[in-house]
């Protein structure tokens, strides 16, 4: 069982206006990514809200995804990993984290990687585009109680840096599994392109 872990709790400082209801192809921006993880081969799709937890929740409706509330509203990124961790199935071999501010993942991607962690022999599975790895990434479970207590200075890619025999990198076709949405000027650049 794998299940995707969809990071939302962020408080949109940089954007000025919470990002993740920002309009993409006719629905909030987080619920386009949680539609790709929706269509790909993952068994559970949680997200992990804070404060945003009304607003996250009323652009969901109706989609087969479990909200998590953070306990830790000004928390790091890693925080909200853990969230999603401690809150997986038990039968969870894998788990998928998903950045709620990536627009560029797709279902297509996220059965890449699963595809790539069920036959590659390696716990920690991540695309990879002009040398740098990129999101989401997917880690076994044989790692959940590392997540729960380790890297706090570093966050999650501590966790491959700790394991690198334990990496497997997938190429990407695009450098989408480096971009995400922080400034107002990324999301100007996004709109851009999918008018093309």
């Amino acid at each position: 069982m794998i299940s995707a872990i969809v990071l939302a709790a962020g408080k949109s400082r940089r954007m000025g206006v919470e990002k993740l209801l920002l309009p993409l192809e006719g629905k909030p921006l987080v619920a386009h990514i949680v539609d790709e993880v929706l269509e790909s081969p993952v068994d559970e799709v949680l997200v992990v809200v804070g404060s945003n937890q009304a607003q996250i929740e009323q652009a969901l409706s109706g989609r087969r995804a479990r909200l998590i509330v953070s306990p830790d509203a000004r928390g790091e990124m890693l925080s909200s990993v853990r969230c999603g961790v401690a809150a997986a199935s038990e039968e969870c071999q894998a788990a998928l984290v998903v950045l709620g501010d990536q627009p560029g993942i797709s279902a297509g991607l996220i059965a890449d990687l699963v595809r790539a962690f069920r036959s590659g022999g390696k716990g920690i599975v991540a695309p990879a585009y002009g040398g740098k790895r990129g999101h989401p990434i997917l880690f076994s479970m044989k790692y959940r109680d590392e997540v729960l207590s380790s890297y706090d200075d570093v966050g999650l890619r501590g966790l491959s840096r700790a394991h690198p025999g334990d990496v497997l990198e997938i190429p990407a076709s695009t450098a989408d599994v480096l971009e995400d949405i922080d400034v107002p000027e990324d999301y100007r650049r996004l709109l851009r392109r999918k008018m093309l």
